[in-house]
């Protein structure tokens, strides 16, 4: 690990451990509170990265994010976008594995947040319970933003497509729009690696798929699309 990434990782878990035990309070007050501090600390994360990882981010198509209610689907490739997202949406709900739940202190954030765990061991089950949870959090406070990485866990660059259908089910049971999201953070940052590489991030928001397609035809689209803005990335930043 370079020496600039060790002071990335130091300063990063530091301060979200400081982040975290000050904003203690907020689990005793309304849940708008947790949202404020969890989005200035999606802001805080970009800065830190640009000043001390070296690594800045460029956001393509942000007009393309329409107000209300939505489904957003995102390529993983690498930690940083889960941060990096915090502080993008107004109000974001990630669907999450249950484990993450469980670890203490970051657990009764996302409980507070109203964030959707998921037992990926239920099966069938788990998405029918998804589903329900994800339209009543959807609707909540005006419409809030459900954030979905359709391949269920990180992927390095390159690597074939693994979509699960639980998107397009998600999809169809919500009825709202769904905002696919390409990438190339795997280049800089990538999956279970504590070395990173300075450079720009490339978030390319594409324009929304409307509800009420089929969703077989909405699964294929939906990877299509972020399958072409991801690999388009990828050959950006080799260059």
């Amino acid at each position: 690990m370079s020496p600039r990434a060790l002071l990335m990782m130091v300063a990063l878990y530091a301060s979200l451990l400081v982040w975290m035990t000050v904003g203690l309070i907020v689990l005793i007050l309304p849940r708008w509170f947790a949202m404020k501090l969890a989005r200035s600390w999606g802001l805080y994360f970009v800065w830190l990265s640009r000043t001390v990882g070296g690594i800045n981010v460029e956001f393509r198509g942000r007009e393309n994010i329409p107000p209300g209610p939505l489904l957003v689907a995102i390529k993983h490739q690498s930690m940083w976008e889960t941060f990096m997202l915090l502080g993008m949406f107004d109000d974001p709900c990630f669907i999450m594995k249950r484990e993450l739940a469980f670890i203490p202190l970051f657990g009764w954030f996302i409980y507070k947040m109203r964030n959707v765990p998921i037992n990926r061991k239920d099966g069938a089950r788990a998405l029918i319970k998804l589903t329900r949870a994800a339209n009543r959090e959807i609707h909540a406070d005006g419409g809030r933003q459900i954030l979905v990485f359709p391949e269920g866990t990180r992927r390095p660059p390159g690597a074939p497509r693994a979509y699960k259908f639980g998107i397009a089910k998600l999809y169809e049971g919500l009825n709202v729009p769904c905002l696919p999201i390409g990438l190339n953070t795997g280049m800089f940052w990538p999956r279970q690696s504590l070395h990173m590489k300075p450079g720009t991030i490339i978030i390319d928001i594409l324009p929304p798929i409307p509800p009420g397609l089929d969703r077989n035809e909405f699964f294929q689209q939906v990877q299509d699309q972020i399958e072409a803005s991801s690999n388009r990335l990828m050959v950006e930043a080799s260059a």
